[in-house]
């Protein structure tokens, strides 16, 4: 995918929540041999691996193919990539006022571990705390 389809997407898929990332940021990440996509111009996880960690550095799913599995499918194969690159944990942050994505990790096996307090700006309204999580990968 393009940092151009990957940026409609998140653009879409982040709509009224908060910044979606450009196509040059995308482009940016792109350029690390550590970053990696899952997914298509529908939905994907953008992720890296460092060591023996892995991280989602964002999942977007376009609001006309939501609840269709495609999220799960994408953080599924982005689990698989991270071990074969040798990671042992995944990491990732979320909005706590984000309740399909907290599902979809709860159902994934990830747990909270931490708190950012007052990580997200909104539009409108307060900032909002992010949820770090994490999960073994086995």
């Amino acid at each position: 995918m393009t940092p151009e389809a990957l940026a409609t997407c998140h653009a879409r898929a982040f709509a009224g929540t908060g910044r979606a990332w450009s196509a040059e940021e995308f482009a940016t990440l792109l350029d690390s041999a550590f970053v990696f996509i899952s997914g298509d111009a529908r939905a994907f996880v953008l992720g890296r691996v460092i060591a023996d960690e892995a991280e989602v550095l964002t999942l977007a799913t376009d609001p006309d193919h939501r609840r269709n599995g495609l999220a799960r499918a994408c953080l599924s194969a982005f689990e698989v990539v991270a071990r074969a690159r040798g990671a042992t944990m995944a990491f990732l942050e979320v909005a706590e006022d984000n309740p399909p994505a907290l599902a979809l990790y709860d159902a994934a096996g990830y747990r909270v571990s931490a708190r950012r307090t007052g990580y997200y700006a909104r539009s409108q309204g307060p900032k909002v705390d992010a949820l770090i999580l994490h999960k073994t990968l086995d």
